[in-house]
């Protein structure tokens, strides 16, 4: 059996979805060095009479053309199949939470006389600044990392959105597929302001 038989009897019993495949030739001492030179394309791997080659599933025509050359030589050698590789499977991308839903579970989360919270929504990309800056524009979010924005939320008065306009906001992220996350950065409970708007946090030594 010549050395193209050899490798389609090979190529048969391989996985149907194989990335790579580890193949040792046998040949004489007499033809070793030419094999060698032939399937030069491949850079095989010569130990003694051993020639390892590695071809990819791209280039297994290739090596199909070159074994051809070696059969039209007549330099004969037996082909092995030393292992193979599959290709990996591409993975599910991770379902994302809605941030709507998100929100609703951080604020069922906080203590039941929280006032004020200073809040984070990290963005997945980038590509998702302008829109979220325009759908969420009642709460005057502020930038405060590349794809960050930083904004108020209060519960009964003074400054910040309050919690169902947050909500809505990011209902409307949801709705035009923006990904990403939101958190509660700060909370104040139960506060009562006298004379002002509401507590000012200090945050990269600017108040928010």
């Amino acid at each position: 059996m010549n050395l193209v038989e050899q490798w389609r009897g090979i190529e048969r019993r391989l996985p149907a979805d194989w990335a790579e495949a580890s193949l040792t030739l046998l040949v004489g001492d007499a033809s070793c060095a030419r094999a060698a030179a032939l399937l030069g394309p491949l850079q095989p791997i010569r130990t003694g009479t051993m020639i390892r080659l590695y071809p990819s599933r791209a280039s297994a025509d290739g090596l199909r053309r070159l074994l051809n050359r070696l059969d039209r030589e007549g330099i004969p050698g037996t082909l092995h199949l030393a292992s193979a590789l599959e290709a990996p499977r591409p993975q599910e991308p991770l379902p994302h939470e809605a941030l709507a839903t998100a929100w609703q579970e951080l604020v069922n989360g906080l203590a039941e006389d929280w006032s004020d919270l200073y809040c984070e929504l990290r963005l997945d990309s980038t590509d998702y600044l302008e829109p979220t800056a325009l759908r969420t524009a009642p709460l005057n979010p502020a930038r405060t990392a590349e794809a960050t924005f930083g904004f108020r939320c209060a519960r009964r008065f003074g400054y910040g959105a309050a919690p169902e306009m947050v909500q809505r906001c990011l209902g409307r992220l949801d709705e035009a597929g923006i990904t990403g996350e939101v958190r509660v950065l700060r909370a104040l409970s139960d506060t009562e302001p006298v004379g002002t708007q509401g507590p000012v946090w200090l945050v990269g030594g600017k108040a928010v």
